[in-house]
């Protein structure tokens, strides 16, 4: 861990990210790519130590309230944050200003900051994100060794349901010959309706590779589903995006279950409502026709 000053905190989106770099292990990590500029070991978490100053000066002096993001880039509850607790101070900033938040991870650690999320829930609008993966906590704890399993990030969701909290799950990436199978996306999916999510995000069935994270992930491969690497090269390449082999079918089959169980999997509708600010109990405004005159 290292602490940097940073120029600025929020994008021209609304997105934040309080550290950089994760803990995480994640084989698949699109973070590590090198266009993203990284000046640092990936596990050698970049702290914003003047993040929480920005933070707070940009929304007292935005024009209009919005939902703040956070997660796109570095999970906010990497284990560093259990003692640094920026994503909590974070949130209390959030609900101090009046925004909405939604925040993305792959850690039931999202919990311990109900109390703040359900707050800000019932003035504007909070949404947690949750990736999942595979099913399988076996396979889970293979390809993302530090983070919570799926079965500890679906009771996460099923406590956030019942707390009024909206969610979304993230279903990527789907790896070809590891987790790409129609068992697993029915599995996932099943997860998501009985959790009460509100949608699904789906890019595709497969993942995306880039110098830097190709590496990482073909190494990772080597350790630990050995001759799978040459699979990968002899059948990909050098491709940035890579297709599951079965993505047309496992891709109906996504849609179809979304659509039979009320589960929103329009990407583009998606966003808009993660997006979207939302000011619960606001005061009615009077029209003139309701002013009385002495």
């Amino acid at each position: 861990m290292h602490y940097v000053k940073a120029k600025g905190i929020l994008s021209p989106n609304n997105g934040m990210n309080l550290y950089r770099g994760c803990q995480h292990g994640c084989i698949y990590c699109d973070s590590r790519s090198r266009c993203y500029r990284m000046e640092h070991d990936f596990e050698d978490i970049e702290v914003k130590e003047n993040a929480l100053e920005l933070l707070e000066y940009a929304l007292r002096h935005k024009r209009k309230r919005c939902v703040i993001g956070t997660g796109a880039m570095t999970d906010p509850y990497i284990p560093l944050e259990a003692s640094l607790q920026y994503t909590r101070r974070a949130l209390m900033l959030i609900e101090k200003y009046g925004f909405g938040v939604t925040l993305q991870t792959k850690s039931d650690r999202v919990l311990r900051d109900i109390d703040i999320l359900k707050r800000i829930n019932e003035k504007t609008k909070t949404v947690v994100q949750m990736t999942l993966t595979t099913a399988d906590d076996d396979l889970c704890r293979l390809i993302e060794p530090n983070v919570s399993t799926t079965s500890e990030r679906f009771e996460a969701l099923k406590t956030l349901r019942d707390e009024g909290i909206p969610t979304v799950v993230w279903l990527c990436p789907i790896l070809p010959y590891i987790n790409d199978t129609e068992e697993n996306i029915k599995a996932i999916l099943d997860m998501c309706v009985r959790a009460g999510v509100k949608g699904v995000i789906c890019f595709g069935m497969g993942l995306t590779l880039r110098e830097g994270n190709r590496e990482y992930f073909y190494g990772e491969l080597d350790k630990l589903f050995p001759g799978l690497r040459e699979r990968y090269i002899r059948e990909f390449g050098l491709r940035y995006e890579i297709a599951c082999p079965d993505h047309a079918r496992l891709m109906r089959l996504f849609h179809d279950i979304c659509a039979e169980n009320g589960l929103m999997h329009d990407n583009g509708m998606i966003f808009e409502f993660l997006k979207t600010f939302e000011e619960k109990n606001a005061p009615e405004q009077l029209s003139v026709w309701d002013i009385k005159t002495p």
